[in-house]
């Protein structure tokens, strides 16, 4: 699986201190830890703390460029801030991301195009979050028709249908699933598929434990990638367990260990 560490985002008081102090050290610490414990790429927020983002993403990739080359997600609601934030961005780069609506993916399909980015679309519109798997499905055929449309290659394409806390939207947690593998059939080639991992358990105590059990399953319903938190030990085991019992890994008595060195 595709992982994109999570923890370079102006949400964490940490990673606010440092982009308001620009301390360089704090944000290469982060990143450079994410990626030993699995991260294959980083997703970078500003934050809602952030007094000035257009400034503040140029100076936050500038920054892990240089102590790694690993693909960077580049993470806003505003197309200008992901426009200014790939300017700087020698490394690959995905946008996170864009809605259904059209005005967003007239802005978004052509600036991945033009700098060979790939594209997180989520299954979500102006009208608000889908209440059900027909809705989501619905959403995501819209981005990949107007992906063909623009000639932008659906493989590059990766699918969010909107992962929700448990504890508002228990039951949607099936229909997400279900959507994982569904979002696969929609096109030939098919798109990939992607969930922000913490959505799942926002707001709750056993955090670990539900993240840890919906990504086992989503692993199994196919799902291609995920924004988490790859500091979360417990979490990264049971991925790479999940993995191997499906026998993407081959066994070994020291499989942990030897997956993490690859």
């Amino acid at each position: 699986m595709f992982i994109i560490g999570e923890l370079i985002n102006g949400m964490y008081p940490n990673i606010a201190l440092a982009i308001s102090s620009r301390d360089k050290k704090a944000v290469q610490h982060c990143a450079l830890e994410q990626l030993a414990c699995g991260a294959d790429a980083l997703d970078i927020n500003c934050g809602p703390g952030s007094k000035d983002p257009l400034i503040d993403m140029p100076w936050l990739i500038e920054t892990i460029q240089e102590v790694t080359d690993k693909p960077l997600c580049l993470d806003s609601s505003k197309p200008q801030v992901i426009k200014d934030g790939l300017k700087a961005c020698k490394n690959k780069t995905i946008i996170n991301s864009t809605t259904a609506d059209r005005e967003k993916l007239d802005i978004l399909i052509p600036l991945a195009k033009q700098y060979k980015s790939k594209l997180i679309g989520i299954a979500i519109s102006k009208k608000g979050i889908p209440q059900n798997k027909d809705q989501r499905l619905e959403l995501a055929a819209l981005i990949i028709t107007y992906c063909a449309e623009k000639k932008f290659p659906v493989e590059d394409l990766y699918l969010d249908p909107i992962a929700m806390p448990i504890n508002v939207a228990q039951a949607q947690a099936r229909d997400i699933l279900e959507c994982i593998r569904e979002f696969k059939i929609l096109s030939e080639p098919a798109p990939k598929t992607v969930i922000g991992l913490s959505n799942v358990s926002q707001g709750l105590h056993a955090h670990s434990l539900i993240n840890r059990t919906f990504l086992t399953m989503a692993v199994d319903y196919g799902l291609d990638s995920a924004i988490l938190n790859p500091l979360d030990k417990k979490l990264m085991d049971s991925l790479i367990t999940a993995e191997l019992i499906l026998n993407k890994n081959i066994y070994c008595d020291s499989y942990l260990e030897a997956y993490r060195k690859k």
